[in-house]
């Protein structure tokens, strides 16, 4: 039997977000909830527990690649991709295996299998 992997998606823009909840659900994976800040993020990843999380490099309470790397070091080890508009985030992070970056406007075709379920 296979298991849903289970999303999360921090982001500020509800009009992304809701991209994002549509190609992530064509992609097989079941949304545990959302999130529009660090803050709230930070407390729906503790209350949730994902599997995944889709985080947005520039959050109205802080920069999202410090909440990405608290993710990853949550104990249950949820896969972390951070997004963005800003190409220049893609640089911060180059070379970090454990935090993957994916454009926003390439999201539709990147290998979320991959990168957010380790399929």
């Amino acid at each position: 039997m296979r298991i849903t992997p289970t999303v999360l998606v921090v982001d500020d823009d509800p009009g992304f977000r809701s991209v994002a909840l549509r190609i992530l659900r064509a992609a097989g994976f079941k949304i545990a909830g959302e999130a529009e800040s660090c803050s709230t993020g930070m407390d729906a990843a503790l209350a949730l527990r994902p599997d995944a999380i889709l985080v947005d490099a520039r959050l109205p309470d802080g920069e999202g690649a410090v909440l990405a790397r608290a993710l990853l070091a949550m104990p249950w080890a949820p896969r972390v991709v951070l997004t963005s508009t800003d190409g220049d985030v893609a640089a911060q992070v180059d070379g970090d295996a454990n935090l993957p970056f994916v454009a926003k406007a390439d999201l539709p075709g990147a290998p979320l299998g991959q990168l957010l379920a380790g399929g």
